[in-house]
């Protein structure tokens, strides 16, 4: 692992940072320090945090934190009312009406932006309309839209009305939408008629309709008009609509995340802890403030999309919203996009830029990028290469990147640098401020200098509230390891300097003849190959080795595909990992399986091979890449 620092802030950036601000506010003399008290002390630190925030609670709360239950059922902010819309439009549209907040490009160049004041109306029109159809506290909404201003209404009018979101991937297919729906027992859908992708309409309302076939339990439905043009709901509020107080602890909404077998999981976020902690990470590790514009290259489908939505409006900033394909019609859509709307704050995926990076540097410098100050990314691991392209091409070596990780489950992260301190290349910095993380060994004891389970030892604000319907497989899932301590099943190492380094889902780890070996480093030697793009390590059934390693890479466009370049490639991995860990098969392929939001679906790779239940592809973006695996050679 890399050992250098790649970036250092100065003392001026890091006195204007909010967290340095919080920091002096409470005397606490280093960031360090600040970091052990918030573990150490989280009922100080998550109080604070509200305080420091501004975020508004109609009635205070008693307690911030209530264990007694023990720490998997963990509840904060006992006895606070609130309502999470409050704290993202309300308050806003009162104190600062004319600040942008949300600014919305489609894929075929329209463009649209609201106002606190526009988004409140717009709000407010759809939770009049909701309110009228029935739809009231507890109960649950389908939000199945591309990136629109509509969907950002959506999520906060549901809100508004004590009711319960629940996010739906824009590329599902009618069985993967029912499903969620009705494990929920969803009460309305709130869908477009259509979306722009590559070029392409691709028909949402037909795919709405069919999956509403099999809910009995729908009552009501919105459609937003995408294609056909218009406003989505024509209620136009005389005044505010009376936003709902709930409890800290009321259901804001239900992800569900894909499950590698059996149906999706369904993780429960509340208003109290998952806007508390969320804000916070906006506020402290992206350092967003009432004048940036972030950006996240998501879905609101994933995690991260209730995330930026909740992160930058709780934070009283700009939120801005891309429908399409990052690099479609030309490669630099992507840089065009961040340009044109001023974007201060960029999140991406490591996959995402390591498919940009082909196009070339010019590619992004014919565009000003200069307004940008600081690059998030998540998702996955890093390799070296592209990590140092984001922060000296993307960022002009000007601009940190907070490499955080955490998940749905998590509701926002357990890792994440901070702009206030030094960064090492691919490296996620340390603990999150509150997040008693560590790495366990296979008998529960913290292991440095090598790879463990990713697990934290306390409870935290966001963390999902159980699983749907489903507490004893919530206490499986993430309990049952080490009793006492959420395993979250990634495989993590502390370097000597305490630098925070991932290395893939533990349910990807490769186990060749006894020694494990994480994906992620096997992908990173092939991609510093020249002539490859992309890469994915899978773990075959081997009588011999247990299991056997294979390798599936995508080669630039004008490479030829020659025994030589296998062989070449199968030495470079045994010479950086060791001879042990050379391949026992190098296919090429012209893709791999990915979800929109660029993850390699390492488990759909496995099955190809396999012939086996590959578990839930419904977040696959291109159906056609199995069939490319399938045929690599």
């Amino acid at each position: 692992m890399t050992s250098g620092v790649a970036w250092r802030p100065d003392a001026a950036s890091i006195e204007a940072t909010n967290v340095h601000r919080f920091q002096r506010e409470h005397g606490i003399a280093t960031f360090a320090q600040l970091v052990r008290r918030s573990i150490d002390e989280p009922e100080w630190f998550w109080d604070a945090v509200v305080r420091f925030l501004g975020i508004p609670f109609a009635e205070p709360y008693a307690s911030v934190l209530d264990a007694s239950r023990g720490i998997e059922w963990a509840t904060w902010f006992n006895g606070g009312r609130l309502n999470l819309a409050d704290a993202c439009v309300d308050r806003w549209a009162r104190e600062a009406p004319d600040r942008v907040a949300v600014r919305w490009e489609g894929e075929d160049g329209t463009e649209r932006s609201w106002t606190y004041a526009e988004l409140r109306v717009e709000v407010d029109g759809l939770a009049i309309q909701l309110d009228l159809e029935g739809i009231g506290r507890g109960d649950a909404v389908g939000i199945f839209l591309p990136m629109l201003p509509e969907t950002v209404a959506a999520l906060l009018a549901v809100m508004k009305l004590g009711a319960v979101f629940l996010p739906l991937f824009s590329g599902y297919g009618p069985e993967a939408i029912s499903s969620r729906l009705n494990d929920a027992g969803a009460k309305a859908l709130i869908f477009a008629d259509g979306t722009y992708r590559r070029g392409q309409t691709v028909d949402m309302m037909s795919t709405a309709v069919r999956a509403m076939e099999d809910v009995p339990s729908i009552v009501t439905t919105v459609v937003v008009p995408r294609l056909a043009g218009g406003r989505a709901w024509n209620r136009v509020p005389d005044g505010p609509f009376p936003t709902r107080m709930v409890d800290s602890e009321h259901t804001l909404f239900i992800a569900y995340t894909s499950g590698t077998t059996g149906r999706p999981k369904g993780s429960v976020a509340v208003h109290g802890g998952f806007g508390v902690k969320v804000a916070e990470e906006v506020a402290f590790q992206f350092d967003v403030r009432a004048d940036d514009t972030l950006f996240w290259f998501t879905d609101m489908g994933w995690i991260m999309g209730p995330w930026e939505v909740a992160g930058t409006l709780a934070n009283g900033a700009t939120l801005a919203l891309y429908e399409g394909a990052p690099d479609w019609p030309e490669p630099d859509r992507l840089w065009s996009f961040v340009s044109g709307h001023g974007v201060t704050v960029l999140g991406i995926s490591p996959t995402l830029i390591r498919a940009l990076m082909p196009h070339g540097d010019d590619v992004v410098r014919r565009h000003d990028l200069s307004k940008l100050r600081i690059l998030g990314s998540t998702g996955e691991p890093w390799n070296e290469d592209p990590w140092h392209w984001y922060l000296d091409v993307v960022g002009g070596g000007r601009c940190p990147i907070i490499n955080i990780s955490g998940g749905t489950e998590v509701g926002a992260c357990f890792l994440s640098p901070h702009p206030v301190e030094a960064i090492k290349p691919m490296s996620l910095g340390g603990p999150s401020l509150g997040m008693a993380v560590d790495v366990f060994d296979d008998s529960g004891r913290p292991v440095r200098g090598a790879v463990g389970e990713l697990v934290c030892t306390k409870p935290w604000p966001g963390m999902t509230r159980g699983l749907f319907q489903d507490p004893e497989r919530y206490l499986e899932t993430y309990w049952s390891m080490y009793p006492g301590v959420w395993r979250h099943g990634d495989w993590a190492s502390i370097d000597a300097d305490g630098e925070w380094f991932l290395h893939g889902r533990s349910d990807d780890t490769i186990k060749v003849a006894g020694k494990r070996l994480g994906p992620a480093e096997v992908e990173s030697v092939l991609v510093s190959h020249a002539a490859v793009v992309e890469a994915a390590a899978v773990g075959i059934p081997d009588e011999v080795k247990g299991e056997a390693l294979w390798c599936f890479v995508v080669l630039g466009a004008d490479v030829e595909v020659t025994d030589e370049l296998r062989s070449s490639l199968a030495a470079l991995v045994a010479d950086r990992l060791g001879k042990s860990f050379r391949p026992s098969a190098v296919r090429f392929t012209t893709a791999l399986p990915k979800t929109r939001n660029a993850k390699v679906l390492r488990r759909a790779i496995r099955s190809s091979v396999l012939g086996g239940d590959p578990g839930d592809l419904s977040a696959l973006e291109d159906p056609s890449t199995l069939e490319a695996v399938r045929a690599a050679r």
